[in-house]
Order: structure tokens, then sequence, then C-alpha cells
């Protein structure tokens, strides 16, 4: 395994801010709600979500990683321009929302190939990064990393190293490497402890539990593993007057709707408490 060298400021470790762009209705588990034929149909409130993110990363003097769907950028190209324009890294989310693990890889090489040129075509800079929606690179589907790397991507997000009933790899490792084929897999953050990884990179985990144990957390991972921590959440997740699904299961509203309401200020929390900078400035290789 190759060693990778991340960037630290002023002798603090700055932690990775990654924001997945794509709006409520495209989230995987409300996939049956919302047919992908009708996504056109359905009012967006990505717009307003994602300025308002803008606008608080400004406040604290934050630049982050904004992994943007191919869909959305063609719907909203001004968006991704700002989003640039203001500083950020703009990497990829793929094209349509689909998981890589229900995709052939000619599906699949299509979707991060055609995300890739829409998103470098509207904002005029290079796309080196990609995520995978639902982390859905995994054990079962590691060619996925191949198809990356011939369609131009220098790092994927797309592994969390943990256990869940829709994704993870858990015997993946907790911290970035590089594969054979040069691609850097950059996965999102867990903590160690009592045997097993336990997830520490936001989602609806940063939702649900306390604030102190997120902060506990990437402090462990900061002072003890001595390394960058790897954050993310949703535009869609500081918005809770959103439309609300009655007919998703008792599970599923759960997951989605919980503590929409106090994101925000405990985002605000966050980036008053870590340091935080875009993924391709802390991992990718860079010259002093």
């Amino acid at each position: 395994m190759n060693r990778i060298v991340e960037r630290r400021r002023n002798d603090a470790v700055v932690n990775g801010l990654s924001i997945d762009v794509e709006d409520y209705f495209q989230v995987s588990a409300l996939a049956s709600h919302f047919p992908r034929n009708d996504w056109d149909k359905v009012p967006c409130r990505i717009e307003a979500n994602v300025d308002r993110i803008l606008a608080m990363l400004h406040e604290y003097g934050v630049r982050a990683t904004f992994f943007t769907l191919g869909w959305i950028a063609e719907r909203h190209p001004k968006l991704v321009r700002l989003i640039v324009m203001e500083g950020h890294e703009l990497a990829s989310h793929g094209y349509g929302h689909e998981r890589a693990s229900a995709q052939t890889p000619q599906a699949f090489r299509a979707d991060v190939s055609l995300a890739k040129v829409v998103l470098e075509d509207i904002a005029g800079v290079e796309v080196r990064g990609y995520r995978a929606p639902s982390f859905s690179i995994g054990a079962q589907n590691l060619w996925a990393h191949d198809v990356l790397r011939e369609a131009g991507y220098q790092y994927s997000s797309s592994i969390y190293p943990i256990a869940h009933d829709h994704y993870g790899m858990p015997e993946a490792s907790r911290f970035p490497w590089v594969l054979n084929n040069g691609l850097l897999e950059i996965p999102v953050t867990t903590v160690r402890c009592m045997g097993r990884n336990w997830p520490a990179a936001g989602g609806g985990y940063f939702r649900l539990l306390p604030y102190p144990v997120s902060r506990w957390s990437i402090k462990r991972v900061n002072r003890d593993d001595r390394r960058p921590a790897v954050f993310y959440f949703h535009p869609w997740e500081i918005d809770p007057t959103q439309p609300r699904v009655d007919a998703a299961n008792a599970r599923t509203k759960f997951r989605h709707y919980v503590n929409l309401d106090t994101m925000e200020a405990r985002l605000r929390r966050l980036l008053g408490d870590f340091r935080w900078g875009r993924m391709d400035e802390i991992f990718l290789p860079h010259q002093d």
C-alpha cells in the first residue's frame, strides 16, 4: 500500500468537508416514490439549499468539495459555476444517481464518463474526484475502480468501511490508499472502538446521534490516528420544510427526516470546532 501524504495547515489537521449535491427526490431510499422519468416534473429545491450552504461556508471561511450529479448540473449550470467561483472543488457524483453496485461495467462507464464531461463543460475546470451514490463500491464490484481510472478520475471517495444494511465494506482500510492502477480511494471516516468500525462521517448518523459523539469521534481520528477525517452531508438535510413522502415506510421516514430542523445548527458547530478543506487539496499530490 502506498503511503498517502496528507496536507496539514499550521500543524493542525485539516479535515475534508464534502457535500453530495442531489435533491430530496433523488435519494435512493425514496426511489420507488419518485420514478426517474418523472424527476423533471418534481420542483427542485437544490438551488436554495446550496445557496444557503455556500453562504455558511463563506461565513466560516471554509472551502469544500461538492460531489455533484450531472443531472443537476445540466439543469442548474449557474449553480455549478457559482460553486467553482466560490473556490470550492467540483467533483462527480455520477450522472443519474444510480448505484454503482446496480450497474453493469458498461453502464457504469457511460454514467461516470457522461457526468465528468457535463461537469467539466459547464464549469470549465477539471473534475478529478468521484463519489458513488450510497457508497455503492464494495467487495462485489471493485472493478469500478478500474472504470473510474479509465474515465480519467484521479480519486474516489466511494467506500464506507462499516457494516450497513445498504452498503459498506468493513474489511477495507479506514484511511486512503492507492490502487495498483494509480487511483486513490479515500474512504469516509470511521472511528475504531470495541473491535469494530463505527460511522463518524456525517449523514443520518450525524443527525441522529448527539453532536458531542461526532465531535469526539473526529477529535479521536485527528488526535490518536493523526489523520484527516472525511465528512459529508446533503443539501436536503438542511431543508426541514421539504415535501414529506407519507407513503414511505417508517424506517425510511425516520432515516430521512430525523432532526432536519437542527442540522444547520449542528453544521455550524462542526465548522467552528474543526479545520476543513477541499478533498483534492488535502489528499492529492501537491507541491509546496
